[in-house]
């Protein structure tokens, strides 16, 4: 039987960061990280502003970052803005060499968890593994929640004659909408590489990835830009949250400890994870419990995420039910005619009394009576 005094289910960003964090703070622990895939964190970028880390837990995340940009831009019909936040980006690859350089070969577990306890986790061969605290870092559950979907497929095109682009262009909402609030993501890694990425706020996790390749293809030729090869591609949808019962996502009978997507650590409008993620691993290695009061400490933490996030739920819900599909990018619209300081902390979900008035102040970019029906049913 392998024993070890924290058993980590699932290596992708949440799990790895926890991984990292709790082997650094740690390093006299004995750990075990359960991962079906071949590779930590899977096939992905994570971007994020430097803002949404705090200064204090950078130590996690600088050495994973593969690129970095002083500025950003977006593009809608009725304007465009230039903003100096500092954008970043993690490519999966750099998590996979992180985590296992910090753990040894045998603390890497390549297989599938069938059951879980708080302390202990049986696997698909039978093989049980004795924990001091074990902790669910797999993909998310859907039980309890009200969704809409942040769809997406992205390639890395190698333009040589280059693409002109010195920083990225996070949203560019001037392109043709379809299936919802559409708008196109890009992020040069070099002057002869750019990631696009096609990403659409729908009703539906469904994905097209021939016809999402096609309009990356259209996207670039409107651009002038001749793709001389598609190289690396990823795609996914992820729930962003227009209300639910956290109860129900995560029932106060389940006494295994969670974090990542599935214990609800994400933003709800958004569906970003990593600000989330570092925020959690670090709390992990330095002052939770590993034990078997993981589980309860950890639902304490998801239920005060879960109730600092009924601001963004409401937007989410406006956005989704106010708004008609077609015209959901005039919500954005107005959103980045705010302060930059104001946009920054909401990204990070640190949005505060101020930030909040301000976003719903004047008058609503959906229709009046729609918008007060959202609001009546959310309170």
């Amino acid at each position: 039987m392998r024993r070890a005094d924290l058993v980590i289910v699932g290596g992708g960003l949440a799990g790895g960061l926890c991984a990292l964090a709790v082997r650094h703070r740690r390093p006299d622990l004995r750990l075990l990280l359960i991962e079906p895939g071949e590779t930590i964190g899977g096939n992905h970028l994570w971007s994020f502003f430097k803002g949404d880390v705090a200064s204090a837990d950078r130590w996690l995340t600088d050495p994973l970052i593969g690129h970095r940009w002083t500025g950003y831009e977006v593009r809608f019909p009725a304007h465009r803005r230039d903003l100096p936040d500092v954008y970043q980006t993690i490519e999966s690859e750099a998590l996979d060499q992180a985590v296992r350089a910090a753990l040894g070969p045998d603390e890497i577990l390549r297989g599938e968890a069938r059951a879980l306890t708080p302390t202990g986790v049986t696997l698909e061969d039978g093989e049980t593994v004795q924990a001091g605290a074990v902790l669910d870092a797999r993909g998310g559950k859907a039980e309890g929640l009200d969704l809409g979907w942040q769809k997406f497929l992205g390639q890395l095109l190698s333009i040589p004659q280059g693409h002109g682009l010195t920083r990225p262009i996070v949203m560019d909402a001037t392109v043709d909408q379809h299936d919802g609030y559409r708008f196109v993501y890009c992020l040069p890694f070099s002057a002869t590489e750019l990631f696009v990425e096609d990403t659409y706020y729908s009703d539906t996790p469904a994905i097209d990835p021939d016809l999402l390749r096609d309009r990356i293809g259209d996207y670039a030729a409107s651009q002038g830009w001749q793709i001389a090869a598609r190289k690396r591609e990823e795609h996914g949808s992820l729930p962003v949250v227009t209300g639910g019962d956290f109860d129900r996502l995560w029932p106060s009978s389940d006494p295994v400890a969670r974090a990542g997507a599935r214990g609800g650590f994400f933003h709800p409008l958004t569906s970003y994870s990593l600000p989330d993620a570092v925020r959690f691993a670090v709390w992990l290695a330095d002052r939770a419990p590993l034990d078997a009061g993981l589980g309860v400490a950890t639902r304490a933490r998801g239920k005060r995420h879960w109730k600092s996030g009924a601001f963004y739920r409401l937007l989410t819900a406006l956005l989704f039910h106010a708004a008609e599909p077609g015209a959901r990018y005039k919500v954005l619209e107005r959103f980045y005619r705010l302060s930059g300081p104001l946009i920054g902390r909401f990204y990070a979900g640190e949005s505060n009394g101020f930030d909040k008035a301000r976003v719903l102040a004047g008058k609503p970019p959906v229709p009046f009576f729609r918008a007060l029906k959202v609001l009546k049913d959310s309170l």
